[in-house]
């Protein structure tokens, strides 16, 4: 059902900052024929009953079934779409082999009109269905299939920013995939953000524009400088990888003796509405740069397992004021669930305070200090961490903010939720929701208060 022009009684969370869980409990949640939240009424206001009254009168009440939790729609920081075909696979070598061996080749097949818009379409539904409302996507250096995203982003109703991508060092990308001069890839991008810009599908602005230079090493000096270029001109968003690995890291090291961060704000792509995806090997000098400049960090954890070589340090990116949401790097991370990389995570934070050597003790083992986070700053990071990041009005609930949520059925037949009345209640219920909740448990999803689960 949409929600537009209605008001919806909900019970739930979010987490309108880090460390604090604010709980819904029956709230009224008005939504208008915009798809923003008009007011939030709780029990005890002193409207709060004439208003639940005045709606059911005229039919524009919502309820949700008992079980049933409300959350904001997760943002996902970075997607590779056209690797949704390798999910799961081709994890088994470095990130250097992986782009050329297996990566590469299946990107090129995007030429292919019919292939793009088969494997796009798959992707967006089943995002949707694991609760992404609102995805950062790489597409590929292919104009006619970036635009087919496009399309079936609007059509399926998905909130998305999409970047043709950049790439056209002839050193480090393939002769059969790769933009065919500076020229080309500038050219190319200012094509797909006139193509978004002036979409007839996209008044409200659900699908942006975003310069997309797949990372340093694919791109040569020229390009990255035009791209920063058309980046202070449209004022769009900006995605690319930092410091991902130690191959990335030190590639950008020798090739410019400086770091990834560095030199992306040299190239003016660092910025307000730039997000770094990984940034693993961030030096102290390139957080602060980061900070100052208001850009983002996407955190991989899945993905980072595999291909980084190290954990990214959330906690201290956290701590020190960085924007920071979560992302599940398709295909990288071998999950394309919100769920499942906000485990990660925590995982992945435990391990880096605690130390994963058994030949030491524990002292000897944990040698880089307070890093552990908890459900609250992974659940923040994936919804108000992204809306954050992303500089838009998503990821949590607040009038002047778009609706996009999902609901949490914990009921669900097939899903994997138990709650206990006697054990169960406050935050112990969001704790086992982003602990122990899986797709099944995804019973509604709405973008801008429209209903876009499709099944």
């Amino acid at each position: 059902m949409d929600l537009r022009n209605k008001t919806l009684c909900a019970s739930g969370f979010h987490a309108p900052e880090r460390g604090e869980i604010d709980i819904l409990d029956n709230a009224l949640i008005a939504i208008g024929a915009d798809g923003k939240i008009e007011a939030i009424h709780r029990p005890g206001d002193p409207n709060y009953r004439a208003v639940r009254d005045a709606r059911e009168e005229t039919g524009e009440l919502v309820s949700l079934a008992p079980g049933s939790y409300l959350l904001p729609g997760f943002v996902d920081l970075h997607v590779h779409a056209p690797q949704y075909p390798q999910l799961g696979s081709a994890l088994d070598v470095p990130l250097e082999i992986w782009l050329q061996k297996y990566t590469f080749p299946l990107e090129a097949r995007y030429e292919d009109l019919a292939f793009a818009r088969h494997s796009y379409g798959l992707l967006v539904e089943d995002l949707l269905a694991n609760g992404t409302t609102t995805a950062l996507y790489f597409a590929t250096i292919h104009q006619e299939a970036t635009r087919a995203l496009v399309d079936i982003c609007l059509d399926k109703g998905q909130r998305a920013l999409i970047g043709k991508v950049a790439m056209d060092n002839a050193d480090e990308c393939p002769d059969y995939y790769r933009d065919a001069s500076p020229e080309a890839a500038i050219e190319g991008t200012r094509a797909l953000i006139d193509y978004i810009t002036v979409h007839p599908e996209n008044g409200e602005a659900r699908v942006l524009p975003v310069v997309t230079p797949r990372f340093i090493p694919s791109c040569t000096d020229a390009t990255l400088e035009g791209l920063g270029a058309i980046a202070r001109e449209c004022g769009c968003h900006v995605q690319t990888h930092c410091s991902e690995s130690d191959w990335a890291h030190g590639y950008v090291l020798s090739r410019h003796g400086a770091t990834d961060a560095e030199m992306l704000d040299r190239f003016g792509l660092l910025g307000r509405r730039s997000v770094l995806a990984h940034a693993n090997f961030l030096t102290a000098d390139d957080m602060e740069r980061v900070r100052v400049r208001e850009a983002a960090v996407a955190h991989c954890p899945l993905s980072n397992v595999y291909f980084a070589n190290a954990v990214f340090p959330l906690l201290a990116a956290l701590e020190k004021g960085l924007h920071v949401g979560l992302g599940t790097d398709i295909s990288g991370g071998p999950s394309a669930s919100m769920l499942e990389n906000c485990r990660g995570a925590i995982l992945m934070s435990r391990a880096l305070e605690a130390g994963v050597d058994p030949n030491l003790d524990d002292r000897a083992r944990a040698t880089f200090g307070p890093a552990q986070i908890d459900f609250r700053d992974a659940f923040y990071i994936a919804t108000t961490g992204g809306g954050v990041a992303l500089d838009l009005p998503v990821g949590q609930f607040k009038p002047g903010y778009l609706f996009d949520a999902i609901v949490i059925d914990t009921k669900a037949q097939k899903g994997s939720v138990r709650l206990f009345d006697e054990f169960d209640a406050g935050e112990q219920i969001l704790q086992k929701i982003i602990n122990t909740a899986s797709k099944p448990n995804i019973a509604s999803t709405w973008v801008g208060g429209l209903n876009v689960r499709l099944s």
